[in-house]
């Protein structure tokens, strides 16, 4: 007669089961028992893998801590490319002990996972800060120097001021020594905290002006150049969240 039961080992397998009840179960014949071990086994080796991938993205920072600079802050922006809405910029400071594997580019997450970590960098994170520049300032300026302008506003609106940067592939003009990496929300956690809490909250942005201006799909584009959303400007027209420097914007108003 066996041990356990079926029901029973599913149940422990999930409850950080100890050496010798894994052993309990490999010796376990049935086809249940084994497959609930395979599972398990499979499961171990992926959060393995996630916790190794998630140690190397915080290399830069724990080589930064360990050489006497605690606070670093991460810096990302989103919506460069899109036809209408703002460009926003976060900045965050991670604490020394922070551990959510998860955080990564945020362009690898799905949108319930990044809104499920946004809450959690929130409330982890020393400081972080955020900034929305608007279409008429990218217009003004132009977009990437509007990016940069968002990027430098979210670090002066930290609570601490941080003796480091970490850029992804920008600089800012900042006292502040920095450092500018490609793909940089891939390789720092810091960075990548950063473009999810800029691309969560772009995205609330945009949820809310899908509500304002109703026929552009804005809650599901976030203002880029869809179908749904070059429809909407052909049959309905410009809105004032328009960038109107960008295509094919510019060339209606010349109309």
């Amino acid at each position: 007669m066996p041990e356990f039961t079926i029901s029973q080992i599913k149940t422990q397998l999930l409850d950080n089961p100890s050496k010798q009840f894994i052993q309990k179960i490999a010796d376990d014949p049935r086809k249940g028992a084994i497959a609930l071990l395979t599972q398990y086994h499979r499961k171990q080796t992926k959060l393995l893998e996630q916790q190794e991938s998630f140690n190397r993205r915080l290399t830069i920072e724990r080589n930064l801590w360990q050489n006497g600079v605690p606070y670093i802050a991460g810096i990302d922006e989103v919506g460069r490319g899109p036809l209408a809405g703002p460009v926003v910029s976060a900045a965050v400071i991670l604490p020394h002990d922070f551990n959510l594997i998860d955080v990564n580019d945020s362009k690898k997450l799905s949108a319930a996972k990044r809104e499920n970590l946004y809450g959690q960098i929130l409330y982890q994170a020393i400081s972080v800060g955020v900034s929305v520049i608007d279409n008429q300032v990218i217009d003004e300026i132009n977009i990437y120097q509007a990016a940069r302008v968002a990027m430098l506003e979210a670090v002066n609106s930290l609570d601490i001021k941080p003796q480091q940067l970490l850029i992804d592939a920008m600089t800012i003009d900042s006292d502040i020594p920095q450092e500018s990496f490609i793909k940089g929300d891939s390789k720092s956690a810091s960075i990548a905290a950063a473009s999810i809490v800029a691309k969560v909250y772009r995205d609330h942005i945009m949820k809310f002006y899908d509500e304002r201006y109703p026929g552009y799909d804005f809650a599901h584009n976030d203002g880029y150049g869809t179908k749904n959303h070059l429809a909407g400007l052909d049959e309905l027209g410009i809105t004032d969240i328009h960038r109107r420097t960008f295509e094919p914007i510019k060339s209606m108003l010349k109309k």
